[in-house]
């Protein structure tokens, strides 16, 4: 039992490791398509910032306001495209903002915050990589280290509750046959 638990305790720090010297690269892909997404919609919206510049002040919501007041529904309907679109833009731009910062805000920003369109595009498209710097390095020691520590407390408590329970059964044991061994000795 010894040597089984050591080696599923190896293979779970490996793997565990594998993870956690991941999540530099799946970061640095989720900000790669952040920005990419974010030139995109700014590519599409610059058109508008013109006319919003000069008609408008520069204010682009004055912009899909008079689209969307217009009686035309094609115009109406433009400005509801626009308004999305600038929706679409201030959305990456504070995700943009807030995954400028150091490796660890970084991470836990995705991990909390992260937007969900883009979570699920860098996974479905995510290309593994085994990059060796230091934040590969330190994400997968403080994952290894923590799911190691998990599974020996989940292994000891299992191990705790199988004693226990062996323990009382033995008792029980001893209870019921206590009688049988007395008769025994009487006879």
């Amino acid at each position: 039992m010894n040597l089984i638990h050591r080696y599923l305790m190896i293979v779970f720090a490996s793997v565990a490791l594998l993870f956690g010297i991941q999540v530099p690269n799946f970061l640095d892909q989720y900000e790669k398509r952040v920005d990419a997404h974010l030139k995109e919609v700014e590519a599409n919206i610059e058109p508008y910032q013109i006319i919003a510049d000069k008609y408008h002040k520069g204010v682009l919501s004055a912009l899909f306001n008079a689209y969307s007041t217009n009686k035309n529904p094609t115009f109406r309907e433009t400005g509801v495209a626009i308004k999305a679109m600038y929706q679409r833009q201030q959305r990456f731009l504070d995700a943009k903002l807030t995954i400028d910062n150091n490796y660890f805000l970084k991470a836990w920003h995705v991990i909390k915050n992260g937007d969900h369109e883009l979570i699920q595009e860098t996974l479905k498209q995510y290309s593994y990589s085994v990059p060796l710097n230091q934040d590969a390095l330190v994400s997968g020691v403080i994952l290894a280290v923590s799911v190691t520590l998990l599974a020996e407390l989940l292994f000891g408590l299992l191990g705790l509750t199988f004693r226990s329970l062996s323990k009382s059964r033995k008792r029980e044991l001893m209870q019921s046959n206590e009688p049988q061994i007395a008769t025994r000795r009487l006879l």
